[in-house]
């Protein structure tokens, strides 16, 4: 009896050992799957118009953006970013795709003045080379917003599109929603009414005569946040009219720029970057309060450089030198809670392309390539580390200066007429000191290094009708 005794108890016990070690297995499992089950983040990209490097207060005084300023403390600051073709339509086509806009044959703005609208291409009247270039960015193109889709995020557009009308707008592009989207490349005025024309979705039918265009779009970028409710990450891109023309200052900013001394349509520009500054604060502040603040990735990007002076960089939007570093360089931070450090810096030269496979790495998990795409993931640099050394390049076809690339601290600048410009822009920022002709080694390489990427990266103009 003894014996049996003993047995039995042991036998319970080996089974009360099983149980548990199974429970215990099991429990680690969950625990380590949770863990594999990371939340993906929440994006929210602010894309400014025309909106320069200087133009904010920590760069330049004569501004005034708390906001942008606080920002700057809590995100990763590119000091070198760069639009590859610094234009409207073709810097959206970038953001969007990760390419070249050069590459899918738009090199300018889409005009919507009828007398340069031929089907799909138009041609500027003082392009020196009549390149013909696109109406519209190619329904067959995949945007960020579709790749997104993949990963179950959803994705609300806000604001300025600009690559092209009806069946070309952003819904047939990925984006789930759209608020405020015209066939405008900027508005008549930023006071209503804001469009007198180009407005299918009767999108302004509400609005009252006080009401400011900049706080409208806000509001309307404000409210999707607060309401939205449904069970997987989103992103909103909400891409400014604002800072372009027509400089419109909001009333109530405008005096006070005045009163500093600020002449005409600069002092109005000035309140334009005051108002558009405090609706990064508004949209920032409806991030904390929905409680998504820890796990939303921030970006601020502007299409292109200023029209007004963006001293100390030579250039700008306008007077023939767009591939300055005035035109082609813009402010771009980014915030990723958990990645990025706060109130750092990187020199490393970056463009806009490289916006769109970094978005896929960070809604995937994963190191994201593509060799049908020119840009690169920021993700390393976003980690504090870096990416391969690579040459970035420029093309835009307007003037005689159409074409540059940046290796390094190296920067050359090619005109039509066969004018060349090389800048050391790390030690000359606002490229005082042309050093082509000085028998230096960068000069030859830079040559033979553009030439080769018009060859690959540029399509033929003289084989290309106009239909």
């Amino acid at each position: 009896m003894s014996f049996l005794k003993n047995y039995k108890i042991l036998f319970v016990s080996f089974i009360i050992t099983i149980v548990l070690f199974s429970c215990k297995t099991k429990d680690q499992k969950n625990v380590s799957e949770n863990k594999n089950k990371v939340k993906k983040p929440n994006i929210v990209l602010l894309f400014i118009d025309d909106y320069g490097w200087s133009d904010i207060e920590y760069r330049n005084p004569v501004f005034k953006t708390p906001n942008l300023n606080q920002f700057k403390k809590e995100s990763l600051e590119f000091t070198r970013a760069y639009i590859p073709t610094p234009t409207c339509s073709p810097s959206r086509l970038s953001l969007l795709t990760g390419k070249e806009a050069v590459r899918l044959e738009m090199s300018r703005h889409i005009p919507l003045e009828k007398d340069f609208i031929n089907e799909a291409y138009n041609v500027w009247p003082k392009d020196p080379m009549q390149r013909p270039s696109r109406n519209y960015l190619p329904l067959e193109e995949v945007t960020y917003a579709e790749k997104l889709k993949e990963f179950g995020y959803y994705n609300m557009f806000v604001g300025k599109w600009h690559l092209g009308k009806g069946k070309h707008y952003p819904e047939n592009q990925g984006f789930d929603a759209t608020f405020g989207t015209t066939d405008n490349g900027h508005p008549k005025s930023y006071y209503y009414p804001f469009f007198k024309n180009g407005d299918p979705k009767e999108f302004q039918k509400n609005y009252k005569k006080e009401d400011y265009l900049t706080d409208v779009l806000t509001d309307g970028a404000v409210g999707f946040i607060q309401n939205y409710d449904k069970n997987q990450p989103f992103m909103l891109s909400f891409w400014y009219y604002s800072v372009h023309g027509p400089s419109i200052g909001r009333k109530d900013l405008l005096q006070k720029y005045k009163d500093a001394g600020l002449k005409g349509k600069y002092a109005h520009h000035a309140a334009m970057v005051e108002a558009m500054d405090a609706s990064v604060g508004r949209v920032r502040k409806a991030i904390k309060e929905k409680g998504i603040e820890d796990n939303t990735v921030i970006i601020i990007l502007s299409d292109q450089g200023g029209a007004y002076p963006n001293t100390p960089l030579s250039g700008g939007k306008k007077g023939g030198n767009a591939l300055g570093e005035g035109g082609a360089r813009v402010p771009l931070l980014i915030s990723y809670p958990g990645v990025t450090k706060s109130n750092t810096e990187t020199k490393i030269s970056v463009q806009s392309i490289d916006v769109f496979p970094t978005l896929i790495e960070i809604a995937s998990g994963k190191k994201y390539t593509n060799s049908e795409i020119q840009g690169v993931s920021l993700m390393p640099i976003l980690k504090g580390n870096t990416i391969k050394k690579r040459s970035i390049y420029f093309f835009r076809s307007y003037e005689d200066q159409y074409a540059a690339v940046i290796s390094g601290d190296w920067k050359l600048v090619k005109y039509h007429s066969g004018k060349f410009q090389l800048f050391n822009v790390a030690k000359d920022i606002s490229e005082q000191y042309n050093l082509i002709g000085k028998g230096l080694e960068i000069e030859d390489l830079l040559k033979k290094d553009i030439l080769n990427w018009e060859k690959e990266a540029v399509p033929s103009y003289k084989k290309r009708t106009v239909k």
